[in-house]
């Protein structure tokens, strides 16, 4: 889980330089971080059984696809679906990051 977390990381910060580097030229870049979501990722990952989307209502493909097309119809730069997913994606900013990681994986084990 350490290389997909660290190339969402990446992605992310890479959208947010090219949306800067593309300021006033008409052209928009969004990143859209969904969260957990209904697709089969977590049964293909063995993840059906963590903490973080056992027992969670988890937002279904379309919905999230939705939501993220909004956002680029806004221009906006990243555009994260759901309140808990906000919530917990600005929660990191004022977390230590080592904190952080320990949370993080202890999401992703097993209940």
């Amino acid at each position: 889980m350490a290389v997909y977390y660290a190339s969402k990381a990446y992605v992310l910060s890479f959208t947010e330089a090219i949306a800067n580097e593309l300021e006033g030229t008409g052209v928009s870049v969004t990143a859209l971080c969904p969260g957990p979501t209904e697709s089969g990722f977590q049964q293909r990952a063995a993840m059906e059984d963590s903490k973080l989307v056992s027992g969670q209502k988890i937002m279904t493909a379309d919905t999230v696809a939705q939501i993220g097309y909004r956002g680029l119809l806004e221009n906006k730069t990243v555009v994260v679906p759901g309140i808990k997913n906000k919530l917990l994606a600005e929660s990191v900013r004022f977390t230590p990051r080592k904190l952080v990681t320990k949370l993080v994986r202890n999401m992703q084990e097993s209940k």
